[in-house]
């Protein structure tokens, strides 16, 4: 389970009102009738139009500055183990966005507990992605793609008569290169805006900074977990444990589907990664021989190139320790193992 929350973007590409960010997040509905078109939800209801979202989200925004966050976002992306544990089920991915949300309410510290009553959201379903300049398998791809593109120019410029040249053996040329190229996808070479196959159901969320009262201001933003202070004399509660909020929303999805979730699947390793690598490859050692043989699995459908994982501690070197360390971290920030 990948989850992020970034905050609204303030440069020239969006202004005060979240119609920019909702308009994006209408992507998927162009061009499609209104009966086939995904529309937003809420904790309460479902089929609520972008225009009500819209409406809703700028008209919340009592004492906020113009540099102030209207609203946050929060992307929610299942791994392909989990899609697939639950049939890629989108009425299951709206339930468990639900039980998300009641953890990130509960996750502010407040001197009252914080229910998801209390909070003005609405989310959206996507069943698609597609490939980005940052991909790891675009960017292996790019070395092709810069020599398929120079040949192109070259082939263009002999039929526009400014060059001379065998324009046969510059489209062979590029075929070569187009077989070469390390990933493909249906036989394709992976490109930019390429859809991925497979299960790519996600969840946005719109979030507002403002309570539904407009009144008391539920910013996940803060830098504190838990701080205090003074208001008007007297102490006041503040901040939001992201810490607490991820490892709820992993435990929620487990305890709601059944979902029995490898070591390396889980916001602790990722945690322990970062802070002790040394101390996680320990714990990986320690794993059961099957919890082991399915990590290895995980890490190799990941993408990471590690023949097996060492079977004993004599075996993790210093450098191969933190080459490990790399690979299993960008496939974690990733999302592709699911954490």
């Amino acid at each position: 389970m990948y989850i992020a929350i970034t905050r609204q973007h303030l440069g020239d590409n969006y202004h005060g009102s979240a119609s920019d960010f909702v308009k994006y997040l209408e992507k998927e509905n162009e061009g499609k009738a209104p009966e086939a078109q995904e529309l937003f939800f809420n904790q309460t209801e479902n089929d609520i139009d972008a225009q009500r979202v819209i409406a809703e989200i700028d008209a919340n925004t009592t004492k906020l500055s113009k540099r102030d966050p209207k609203f946050y976002s929060i992307m929610v992306s299942p791994s392909q183990a989990e899609l697939k544990h639950i049939g890629n089920n989108p009425e299951k991915l709206k339930q468990y966005t639900r039980e998300l949300m009641k953890t990130y309410a509960a996750s502010f510290y407040r001197d009252k507990e914080v229910t998801v009553n209390e909070v003005l959201y609405f989310a959206k379903l996507e069943r698609e992605r597609t490939y980005s300049e940052k991909d790891k398998k675009v960017k292996e791809n790019q070395a092709y793609a810069s020599k398929i593109l120079e040949l192109q120019h070259q082939i263009r410029a002999i039929k526009e008569g400014r060059e001379q040249g065998d324009i046969a053996k510059l489209q062979e040329k590029i075929q070569v290169l187009e077989t070469e190229a390390p990933h493909k996808q249906n036989g394709k070479r992976i490109v930019p805006g390429m859809t991925k196959e497979g299960h790519q159901s996600h969840i946005h969320i719109i979030v507002s900074r403002k309570d539904v009262t407009n009144s008391h201001s539920l910013s996940p933003g803060s830098k504190f977990r838990t701080s205090e202070t003074t208001l008007n004399g007297e102490k006041v509660k503040q901040g939001f444990d992201r810490d607490k909020f991820y490892r709820a929303a992993e435990n929620s999805f487990d305890k709601q589907f059944g979902y029995r979730r490898n070591f390396v699947e889980t916001y602790h390793a990722r945690n322990l990664l970062d802070k002790n690598p040394k101390q996680f490859f320990a714990a990986l050692l320690g794993l059961p021989s099957n919890e082991k043989q399915a990590a290895n699995q995980l890490l190799f459908k990941a993408g990471i190139k590690v023949p097996s994982i060492p079977t004993n501690k004599a075996q993790l070197a210093y450098k191969a320790m933190m080459q490990l360390k790399k690979g299993i971290g960008k496939a974690m920030e990733s999302g592709s193992i699911g954490i």
